[in-house]
């Protein structure tokens, strides 16, 4: 029952569609279980460049089944325009599946996403303002529309029509907006019935059956954890759950199903809209960061927020995801920095955390304690042994492991799909037994 989950460990964007577009390669399934298409994964090969938000990134080979699971929302338009872009490009979707508990990203959710950031002012979340919060909001409320429902148009005018009643009831009477028209958006939806339809299926079931049969599968997560609905920076956090426990119910999947969790951590510290960050820089050195490391959003556009290496928010995603071996990409980006930094702890007033703290006031207020280390001038994007690596490289990964007690088992030193160090003394137990053939 070979399978594994990868997760971010940071505040979203450490590289976890690269990594799964590189693993995709040795499994059958790709499954993506949880968030909506306010997430996006960038995927390079050769001189093209792919954003994916709801397709697992799988899809580039044939072999891969790719799964969007229940605790995904989909944005059908979205969803569509990706299709469209990828078999324009000579990649064939025939190996897409959606399950059909997914719940659907309706036009009201996107505007009242908008409507209620703005009405929020200075104390906005800065969502993406795709609609997610509210789909999942519905979702608990169990009013959500499902995409199990445009399958029978009967179904999906009447659930439509309850919705709009109320969410018409909202927008014109608290934000002063125009109502939707139910046979305009009706109308919206069964084409892109007609479109998708053929990929909606029960995904619980055909990944457990695929598990059953020792084939491979890989669960992709969104986001990061410190986006966690329960377990993040909240209120500053995505609406699903994005650790390694959300694939159960993201997934349909039993608590005996997962072999190994990989962990995806950026060389240095990202996040993107508000919310407490202490190991940001403003300066200089958060401007080299972000242009260096070409950060900004792959959804948004938006500028990311970027600061040194926070080892206090890994140890706590290393406890709640209990990860195996970490994947540690953009290593290359600090190439050039004189001195690197590392935060091993929180000062607040006179109290040192170096575990993460249990109230938010601590994380918003905290100052962050560093140990400094040399940086390194060399080149390191065409190095494929760790051995080869320069000696302050390797001093600042292994700092990584002594402190986290977790294996770094592959070393990202550039975007291209065989820019990596794959170190196969630390995957031994491996469920997929990787090797060198994984590098393409």
């Amino acid at each position: 029952m070979p399978s594994i989950v990868i997760v971010g460990t940071q505040w979203g964007d450490e590289g976890k569609g690269r990594i799964t577009d590189l693993l995709a390669k040795k499994v059958d399934y790709v499954v993506r279980f949880q968030g909506g298409d306010n997430a996006g994964h960038t995927v390079l090969l050769k001189d093209k460049e792919f954003k994916l938000h709801l397709i697992p990134s799988g899809i580039f080979y044939p072999h891969v089944c790719c799964v969007i699971g229940n605790g995904v929302v989909v944005n059908p338009e979205v969803l569509i325009s990706e299709i469209e872009n990828l078999e324009k490009q000579g990649y064939s979707t025939d190996n897409l599946k959606i399950s059909c508990n997914a719940h659907l990203v309706m036009p009201y959710h996107r505007i009242l996403d908008k409507a209620g950031e703005n009405r929020l002012g200075k104390s906005k979340i800065g969502t993406t303002h795709k609609g997610i919060g509210p789909v999942y909001s519905d979702k608990a409320a169990r009013i959500g529309i499902r995409t199990q429902d445009i399958l029978d148009l009967k179904i999906f005018r009447k659930k439509l029509e309850v919705n709009l009643k109320l969410k018409n009831a909202i927008m014109e009477k608290i934000y002063g907006l125009k109502p939707l028209d139910l046979e305009e958006v009706f109308e919206k939806y069964k084409g892109f019935a007609e479109k998708i339809g053929k990929y909606i299926e029960d995904t619980s079931f055909l990944i457990n059956q695929a598990l059953d049969k020792n084939k491979k599968v890989l669960f992709e997560g969104a986001q990061g954890t410190l986006l966690d609905i329960d377990h993040g920076s909240y209120p500053f956090v995505t609406s699903s759950s994005t650790v390694a426990g959300g694939t159960y119910s993201g997934a349909g999947i039993g608590p005996g199903r997962l072999d190994e969790v990989l962990g995806i951590v950026k060389a240095y510290t990202t996040r993107v809209g508000s919310g407490p960050f202490p190991t940001e820089d403003e300066g200089k050195t958060g401007n080299y960061l972000r242009e260096k490391g070409h950060e900004y959003g792959t959804t948004t556009g938006r500028p990311r927020r970027c600061g040194w290496l926070d080892m206090v928010i890994l140890k706590y995603s290393a406890m709640i995801n209990q990860l195996d071996s970490i994947a540690l990409t953009k290593l290359d980006v600090l190439t050039g920095l004189e001195k690197l930094k590392i935060c091993t702890g929180y000062k607040y007033g006179d109290k040192l955390f170096e575990n993460h703290p249990n109230h938010q006031t601590v994380l918003h207020k905290c100052r962050p304690v560093y140990e400094e280390m040399d940086g390194w001038k060399e080149n390191i994007k065409d190095i494929k042994n760790f051995q080869n690596l320069p000696e302050n490289a390797k001093k600042y990964i292994k700092n990584i492991e002594n402190i986290l007690k977790i294996p770094v088992s592959m070393v990202s030193v550039g975007p291209e799909r065989n820019q990596i160090i794959i170190r196969e003394e630390d995957l031994r137990k491996s469920a997929f037994n990787y090797n060198s053939t994984i590098i393409i």
